[in-house]
């Protein structure tokens, strides 16, 4: 990293501030010219973009062009999430690969698919050792999601058809990663917590009598899970497996999959979006904020006291000063958000188990009074709240044993199968074209001046 002297920081700094008035568009220009700032319409919906077979995300309903809330739903091609769950559970199994099969082929599996799907991703689950050792022998970063989006990108040169989109290529492409993945997201954990924490570094070979869940679990902290753990992982994975092709992630492994770029890219590209703490890294936001809650609240079961200070901060008056009351509120579900309603009712019994009961009747506390104060104090008709994936994950992964660091990484984990899956429909697209949105220059037209007369 360059080292700037004190006076090449004060250009630098100079600079910056050019260019930030020269980033400065206002605002009633995008009114003007009827801008869809972000992709969304005056109602905060989504633009309609484009189609697809895999994902239904349902926030609201539409009557007379008017939104309407409703309680969440969430469809895997045409399958609504908690029945998927339910049905899988319901069989004492876990379910990610079922998940994966049916994001990937559009169709469940049946037991004999299945068992050779899995078997598929168990065989393929082993990193080359030359691999393992360049993974964590370089210093991994201090955010794993680099890390990993560096990880996929190395294995291009493994891949000898690696440019081949092909629609047979790409789904063994979307295979070995779905079976690699828990791999590399277990070794560059393993690499950082060695390099930054000088903990010994353990390099844990996949085992194939193991469940993904299972086997990443196993990967991270050996034998030392309790079913519990690795049920609440297995779900976990399933209600982040897909969201839509409008998610930031998803839309984006989609664009870069219209330009006719290979699969380690474009999956790359989806990691470095849900990095992104208005993505995938906002569970990190809720644990901070519960940390500084738990420890500036005193009474955990007083709901004036509780009420008070979330009312502090959405007056930006405490915590971080933006005001935000993280994990509650999302942009497409109004009244639940489906998978948190699954993640929560899973995370009282391994609450129970892990002593942590009090602590998770906190954050149900704050489910329920973070809406209310938001509408006392802005008006219900602003916006419909609830609490989102995000709000429970971390609490799950903090229960299961699962390091802070790992958060994103595991969303990512859970997230391919969607990435792949919508990968899969852009390039097979009958009406293939590149995804090329308009901008519009508002800057006047102006005349050159020479070097010498400015």
């Amino acid at each position: 990293m360059n080292h700037f002297t004190v006076i090449e920081e004060k250009y630098i700094q100079s600079l910056s501030r050019k260019l930030k008035r020269s980033c400065q568009i206002k605002k009633e220009l995008y009114f003007r010219y009827e801008v869809k700032r972000g992709l969304r319409n005056e109602d905060h919906t989504g633009v309609l973009v484009g189609l697809t077979n895999i994902g239904d995300v349902v926030g609201y309903r539409k009557t007379n062009g008017q939104v309407e809330p409703c309680e969440g739903e969430l469809y895997y091609r045409g399958y609504e999430l908690k029945d998927l769950i339910a049905g899988y559970l319901r069989e004492g199994r876990h379910g990610f690969d079922e998940i994966c099969y049916l994001l990937l082929s559009g169709e469940l599996p049946d037991y004999s698919e299945l068992e050779e799907f899995s078997s598929l991703l168990k065989n393929s689950r082993t990193l080359p050792d030359y691999f393992i050792k360049n993974l964590v022998s370089n210093p991994p970063g201090k955010n794993l999601m680099n890390s990993l989006a560096r990880a996929v990108l190395d294995l291009y040169p493994l891949d000898e058809k690696a440019e081949d989109r092909s629609e047979e290529n790409v789904a063994k492409q979307a295979i070995n990663l779905l079976a690699k993945f828990p791999t590399l997201v277990a070794y560059a954990y393993n690499s950082y917590r060695h390099i930054y924490q000088k903990q010994t570094l353990s390099i844990r070979h996949p085992r194939e009598d193991l469940t993904t869940a299972e086997n990443f679990l196993y990967l991270l902290k050996g034998e030392k899970f309790t079913p519990l753990e690795a049920e609440l992982l297995d779900i976990c994975l399933s209600v982040h497996a897909e969201h839509g092709g409008g998610n930031n992630s998803t839309f984006t492994v989609r664009v870069t999959s219209s330009a006719g770029t290979d699969t380690y890219s474009a999956i790359s590209s989806g990691i470095a979006s849900l990095k992104g703490i208005y993505h995938g890294g906002a569970n990190h936001k809720v644990m901070e904020m519960m940390d500084h809650l738990k420890f500036n609240i005193s009474n955990w079961k007083d709901e004036t006291e509780i009420g008070a200070y979330l009312e502090k901060i959405l007056r930006k008056e405490t915590y971080d000063g933006w005001g935000i009351i993280y994990g509650i509120g999302h942009a497409i579900y109004t009244k639940s958000d489906p998978r948190a309603v699954i993640l929560k009712e899973k995370a009282a019994a391994l609450a129970e188990e892990k002593n942590r009961a009090e602590e998770f009747d906190f954050y149900t506390k704050i489910e329920k009074l973070a809406p209310e104060v938001f509408y006392r104090l802005k008006g219900q008709e602003k916006k419909i709240l609830c609490a989102n994936v995000d709000f429970y994950s971390g609490f799950i992964y903090s229960c299961i044993g699962i390091p802070e660091e790992l958060y994103t990484p595991v969303f990512a984990m859970g997230r391919l199968p969607g990435w792949l899956s919508h990968r899969l429909e852009e390039v097979n697209m009958s009406s293939k074209r590149i995804i090329r949105p308009a901008y519009k220059n508002v800057t006047s037209r102006k005349a050159y001046i020479a070097a010498s007369q400015r």
